[in-house]
């Protein structure tokens, strides 16, 4: 099994998607395929952040409905099937809705509610990739890095914890020829959603490989 990675800019439009989409089916391997944010999202989310320290949740509306456009039209581009272009759309609501009810919220906006931000963009580039890999005919899943990237208290990988749970994620998940994840994020040992702090998905291919022994790229 080969481990793949791809930057923000690999996945920075409708086409880009297209373009990575190809080059990881273009032979029948197995992968693991990690993948960023759309370029300019972290950004995004890390303004609407500011936003809301600065409590200042109109400002952050105004930016979250912004971004929500530039999805949609992602969206339409990147499907040509009604049904795919329904789940697309069903997937970018589902993600800004859970951004506009932080900005909404009445408690005090904290580094934990900024990390489920920020974690938002690596969410919705995983599952339209996915989403038009299956619109293509490809057996693809989608895999939850939150179910088996997890840190220590020392905030460092935790490496036991990551093997076993991998497995058990791909276990339950046989037979697949493309298998597409989030880089940087991931669980702390609190339980909470926080991110790797180095490298982006370069760091998360790189601890999936090693776990599990595979080839990255």
């Amino acid at each position: 099994m080969k481990v793949l990675k791809f930057g923000g800019t690999s996945v920075g439009s409708a086409q880009r998607m297209k373009e990575v989409s190809r080059l990881i089916t273009e032979d029948n391997e197995t992968k693991i395929v990690v993948l960023s944010a759309m370029s300019g999202t972290t950004n995004s989310l890390l303004e609407i952040s500011d936003y809301l320290y600065k409590r200042n949740p109109a400002g952050a509306i105004d930016k979250i409905a912004a971004l929500e456009k530039k999805y949609e039209a992602t969206v339409n581009e990147l499907y040509t099937k009604d049904e795919f272009k329904a789940k697309g759309m069903a997937i970018i609501a589902e993600r800004f809705n859970t951004l506009r009810e932080i900005a909404s919220s009445t408690r005090i906006f904290s580094s934990i509610e900024e990390r489920i931000v920020v974690a938002q963009g690596e969410l919705i580039s995983t599952a339209l990739v996915n989403n038009y890999l299956l619109e293509q005919g490809v057996n693809s899943v989608l895999l939850a890095a939150l179910d088996f990237m997890r840190t220590d208290k020392n905030a460092e990988p935790d490496m036991s914890y990551i093997k076993e749970n991998i497995q058990k994620t791909l276990d339950a998940n046989k037979g697949k020829q493309i298998y597409i994840t989030q880089g940087f994020i991931c669980k702390n040992s609190y339980n909470e959603i926080d991110n790797l702090q180095r490298g982006g998905s370069d760091y998360t291919a790189s601890i999936i490989g090693a776990v599990l022994k595979a080839d990255e790229i």
